[in-house]
């Protein structure tokens, strides 16, 4: 699932934080979202997901195949209510589904609080190991303490996307294995949108908001470190990544548009820019925005700077709220086998994290018409693979990208310098992780 960290979501974070008194405690009836015991003899669970997961008939398949069990699925359009009424429920000790879906933006706030969630390698099934899932997606589950806390279900992996038709118009190659070059690392990405200026005096990439964000995805720490002190003052890369990003944005190359506004979805149609850095997930943001006329122009290619990189994805969890929290782990393993993530990616294109997912000939024969037959299925299972590790993020990280740095790298666009910009987003950050 798409990454999108809402204001409603960090006001829950910060609710949870606040309390002091939580305890792990036995889920109340249905109607709050718990779990309701049993019924006629069957087991009933309950389990909350967002937006599109894909699970409808995989939740009625499986309640074919195990007869004593009876599965309610709680779904809710938008992601940032959704986490919202999570952590609230969190904090109450009680409510909550069997089965949680968390999205990643989301994890590390979870992840700090094992205490609260089952280990699913002490009451998941025997035959769940780690050698299911890519090994940083797995990583990307488990908590300090070595509890494993999510069962991986999707992935974001990055490749680039691009306008075929203004790359023409600015004497720029347009078949993606040899534009492929171009995106090779950060350096030969912003030399190129320094020739595309130069030759159309139009925007590169959107926003130094989403170009940061991908650069900054793809370095082993977050913004936190991993004695979750602020990694912004210490770590040299992350200022060196605003440093680039800004300075491209000065000469030229970016549209200045929020991400996921009005705008910045319009641009997609207008040409507003020529880049855009493009996790899997972005394909259906890309059709849906540019629109049918649009079809053909839009490519994507199997590069993306500096190698590998993941924004977007998420996990399964079983809060210790469940009364059921065995029944509760076999359903998450079973719904994040390899077998059902393909059957939910061709559902929702939602690209699965499970090694043997990545070969399946249904995965690898994907084409896009839209992208001009693109082989999507390959280009992103290859992309998927050259992620080297999970980057470890705190509690609070998905706070400081959005409420810190995104506003900063905006006001930088709105002309406050590079140095001011930086130091309103490490000033903003501090008031975040007090």
């Amino acid at each position: 699932m798409r990454h999108q960290l809402s204001r409603v979501g960090t006001l829950a974070i910060a609710v949870l934080a606040a309390s002091v008194a939580v305890t792990a405690c036995g889920s109340s009836d249905g109607a709050s979202g718990g779990s309701t015991g049993t019924s006629g003899g069957k087991v009933e669970l309950t389990i909350g997901t967002f937006t599109e997961f894909g699970y409808e008939d995989l939740l009625t398949e499986y309640m074919r195949l195990h007869p004593n069990i009876k599965i309610t699925q709680h779904k809710t359009g938008e992601g940032g209510p959704y986490h919202q009424n999570l952590f609230t429920k969190l904090a109450a000790g009680h409510g909550l589904e069997d089965v949680v879906a968390v999205e990643e933006g989301y994890i590390s706030d979870v992840l700090a609080r094992p205490n609260l969630f089952n280990d699913l390698t002490k009451i998941g099934p025997k035959d769940v190991t780690p050698d299911r899932w890519l090994p940083w997606k797995y990583e990307g589950g488990k908590a300090k303490n070595g509890a494993l806390i999510g069962y991986g279900t999707d992935i974001g992996p990055e490749a680039m996307c691009y306008r075929s038709d203004l790359f023409k118009a600015a004497g720029l190659p347009t078949d993606p294995e040899k534009v492929a070059p171009l995106f090779a690392t950060w350096q030969s990405y912003f030399a190129a949108g320094d020739q595309y200026v130069a030759h159309t005096h139009k925007a590169w990439f959107d926003s130094d908001s989403q170009t940061f964000n991908a650069m900054h995805n793809q370095l082993p720490i977050g913004f936190l470190n991993t004695d979750d002190s602020l990694a912004m003052e210490t770590n040299p890369q992350i200022r060196a990544n605003w440093d680039t990003v800004t300075a491209a944005g000065e000469r030229g190359q970016s549209a200045k548009l929020t991400a996921f506004s009005p705008e910045w979805n319009n641009g997609f149609k207008t040409g507003a820019f020529a880049t855009t850095v493009c996790p899997s997930w972005m394909l259906g943001v890309v059709k849906e925005q540019a629109g049918p006329k649009n079809s053909g122009k839009w490519a994507v290619t199997a590069a993306f700077p500096g190698g590998g990189g993941n924004w977007g994805g998420s996990y399964l969890a079983v809060p210790k709220q469940s009364q059921h929290p065995t029944e509760a782990a076999a359903l998450a393993a079973w719904l994040t086998a390899p077998e059902q993530q393909i059957k939910a990616f061709q559902k929702t294109g939602n690209f699965p994290s499970q090694v043997k997912a990545l070969t399946d000939p249904a995965l690898l024969s994907t084409t896009d018409p839209y992208f001009g037959n693109a082989k999507t299925g390959e280009i992103f299972s290859e992309q998927a693979k050259k992620v080297e590790r999970a980057q470890y993020k705190g509690p609070g990280d998905g706070k400081i990208k959005e409420n810190a740095v995104s506003p900063a790298l905006q006001a930088v666009e709105q002309g406050k310098s590079p140095q001011d910009g930086w130091q309103q987003a490490v000033d903003a950050a501090k008031k975040i992780i007090k």
